[in-house]
C-alpha cells in the first residue's frame, strides 16, 4: 500500500479556512487555491490556469431578482387592481433586495476577508482599512429584511410598508462612517494588488461561479449602491399606491428622510474623500501651497487628462481651485502620492475655453496629433490670471463624453467661487452660499476614468447641467437601470449653472 503523504498544513486547511456554505462554486474555489495559489516562493512562477470543462451552476446565479411577487402567490386575488399587483412587486423586490445584499455581504466576509487573514495575504490592519465597518451594516439589513417579512399578511400582501421605512431609515447614518471609509479603501486596495498573492486571490474568486464574475470592490461598493436605491423604490411604490391609502401621507415623508440621510453621507463622504487626495499632494515649491487647497471643502472631480506634450497629468478639481498633478511612482506600502505640476489655479480666477476638434493649442501642437489623418480631439483650454503670472494648459479628455463632464465640472466650479466672493462682499457669513452636496458627490462619486464602471448622463429638472451616475451594470436589471436614469436630484440652491 502507498503511504499517506500528510499534506503541508497551511495549504491543507485552505478549503476548512472558507466557512462551509451550500454551494459548489465555494468548494471548487478552495481546491483552487489549495492547489495553486502563491504559497510557492516568490521566484517560482505561477501555474497557468486550467481548463475547465463545464459544471454546474453555482446556487449563486449570475442573474437575480428573476422572480416576482406573483410568482410566490398561488392565485391572484381578483379583487386586487393591477396598481395594486405592480405596489406589490416593488415592496416584493424591495424585500428581496435586502436578502440579496445580506447574501453578499456575508459572502465577501467568509470568502475574501476571513481567507485573507488565515492565509496572511494581507495583514489584519490593512483587511480593516479595505472591509471598513462592513460587517456592522449586515444586522441593520437582516433587521429591516425581518421587518419586511413580518408585514406580509395571509395572502402575501403588504398594507403599508411607510411606517416601517421611516422607523427604520435613521439606522443608515452608520453608512457615514463605511463611505467616509472608501476612498482610502480603494487606494489601499488597488496597492496591494501589486502583491502576486493578492492578485492571484482576488483573481481566483473573480473567476469563481460565485462571484458572477465580479471583483471585490464591486462587492464592497454594494451597500452605497443600495442606499440610493432607496428612494427610486419608494417613488415606485408611491406611483402605485392609490389615494387614500394608509400609505399616502408616510412614503413622501419617508423619501424626504432618506434623501436627507443621502444629502449627509454625501457631504461627509466628499469631506472625506477632499481630506484623502489633499494629503497625498506633494509641492516641489512652497508657493504651490496655495490657501484655497486647504479651504476646500470636496472634490467636483478627479481623473487622468493629456497636456500639450502628451504627457498623462491627474487633474484635481476641488471646490475652490483646479490642480494639476503628475503620478508618483507609487511604494507598494506607501500612501498614494501626486507630485502638484505647475500653480494651482484658483477657481475664483479661472477661464474656460471649449477648443473645437482640430484646433492646435496655442503652445504648441499635442504629440502625435497631426501625424496622417488624426487630429486633435476632446481638448479644452484652462487660463487664469491673479495673484501671480497668468498661465495658461490646454488639456485632452480620453472622450468627448468625459471632456463634457469636465467642462460642467469647471463651469460650476468657477460659478459657485464668484457667487462666493460676491457674498462675501456683501452678505453676512451665516448667508454665503453653501455647496450642495447632492450634485457634488454624485457628480464625482470616484473619478472621471472610473475603471469598470459605466457613466449615464442625467439632466435635473431644475438645473441645465450634467449630472453623471455611476453604476455597475452587471448589478442592474434593465428597469433597475431606467429608474437611475430617471431619478433627478434634488437641488437646495437659488443659482443657476450654465
Amino acid at each position: 500500500t502507498r503511504p499517506k503523504v500528510k499534506p503541508v498544513d497551511k495549504s491543507a486547511s485552505v478549503t476548512g479556512i472558507i466557512t462551509p456554505m451550500k454551494t459548489p462554486a465555494l468548494k471548487r474555489l478552495g481546491q483552487s487555491i489549495q492547489r495553486s495559489i502563491s504559497f510557492r516562493t516568490e521566484a517560482r512562477p505561477l501555474p497557468p490556469m486550467p481548463i475547465r470543462t463545464r459544471q454546474k451552476a453555482s446556487s449563486f446565479p449570475r442573474r437575480r431578482n428573476s422572480q416576482l411577487w406573483s410568482d410566490t402567490v398561488d392565485s391572484l386575488s381578483h379583487e386586487l387592481s393591477t396598481k395594486e399587483i405592480k405596489r406589490q412587486e416593488v415592496i416584493y423586490e424591495l424585500t428581496q433586495g435586502e436578502k440579496q445584499l445580506i447574501e453578499d455581504l456575508s459572502l465577501v466576509k467568509k470568502v475574501y476577508y476571513e481567507p485573507m487573514l488565515k492565509l496572511d495575504i494581507m495583514t489584519e490592519s490593512e483587511l480593516g482599512q479595505i472591509f471598513g465597518t462592513l460587517d456592522s451594516l449586515i444586522p441593520l439589513h437582516e433587521d429591516l429584511l425581518a421587518r419586511l417579512e413580518g408585514l406580509r399578511g395571509a395572502e402575501k400582501t403588504v398594507q403599508e410598508v411607510g411606517p416601517t421605512m421611516m422607523d427604520w431609515f435613521p439606522c443608515l447614518e452608520a453608512y457615514i462612517t463605511y463611505c467616509c471609509n472608501q476612498v482610502g479603501a480603494k487606494a489601499l486596495l488597488d496597492q496591494k494588488k501589486q502583491d502576486r498573492r493578492v492578485e492571484h486571490f482576488l483573481r481566483l474568486c473573480q473567476e469563481s461561479s460565485f462571484s458572477r464574475k465580479l471583483d471585490l470592490w464591486n462587492f464592497l461598493d454594494l451597500p452605497r449602491s443600495r442606499l440610493v436605491k432607496y428612494p427610486l423604490l419608494l417613488k415606485e411604490i408611491q406611483k402605485s399606491t392609490p389615494p387614500e391609502h394608509p400609505d399616502e401621507e408616510a412614503l413622501p415623508q419617508a423619501m424626504e428622510l432618506i434623501q436627507r440621510i443621502i444629502t449627509e453621507v454625501n457631504l461627509k463622504t466628499g469631506e472625506a474623500e477632499c481630506q484623502f487626495y489633499r494629503r497625498g499632494l506633494c509641492y516641489s515649491e512652497d508657493s504651490q501651497r496655495v490657501s484655497e487647497i486647504q479651504a476646500s471643502r470636496f472634490l467636483y472631480c478627479h481623473g487622468e487628462l493629456k497636456s500639450t506634450k502628451g504627457q498623462k497629468l491627474h487633474v484635481f478639481l476641488f471646490e475652490l481651485v483646479l490642480v494639476l498633478t503628475r503620478p508618483m511612482a507609487q511604494d507598494r506600502e506607501g500612501p498614494v502620492q501626486f507630485q502638484v505640476y505647475r500653480q494651482p489655479l484658483p477657481a475664483a480666477h479661472l477661464h474656460l475655453e471649449d477648443l473645437p476638434d482640430g484646433e492646435p493649442s496655442s503652445s504648441g501642437s499635442f504629440r502625435g496629433a497631426f501625424t496622417g489623418n488624426d487630429k486633435v480631439k476632446n481638448c479644452f483650454r484652462v487660463s487664469a490670471t491673479g495673484r501671480s503670472k497668468s498661465q495658461s494648459h490646454c488639456l485632452q479628455a480620453n472622450d468627448s463624453f468625459n471632456k463634457q463632464q469636465w467642462i460642467s465640472c469647471l463651469r460650476q466650479a468657477m460659478v459657485q467661487s464668484r457667487d462666493r466672493q460676491a457674498q462675501s462682499s456683501h452678505c453676512k457669513p451665516s448667508e454665503r452660499l453653501s455647496p450642495d452636496p447632492a450634485l457634488y458627490n454624485n457628480i464625482a462619486e470616484l473619478n472621471l476614468n472610473s475603471d469598470g464602471h459605466r457613466c449615464f448622463p442625467v439632466h435635473s429638472q431644475t438645473q441645465n447641467f450634467t449630472v453623471i451616475v455611476t453604476v455597475t451594470a452587471d448589478f442592474l436589471r434593465t428597469n433597475e437601470i431606467t429608474q437611475l436614469l430617471s431619478y433627478t436630484l434634488s437641488r437646495n440652491c437659488e443659482n443657476n449653472v450654465m
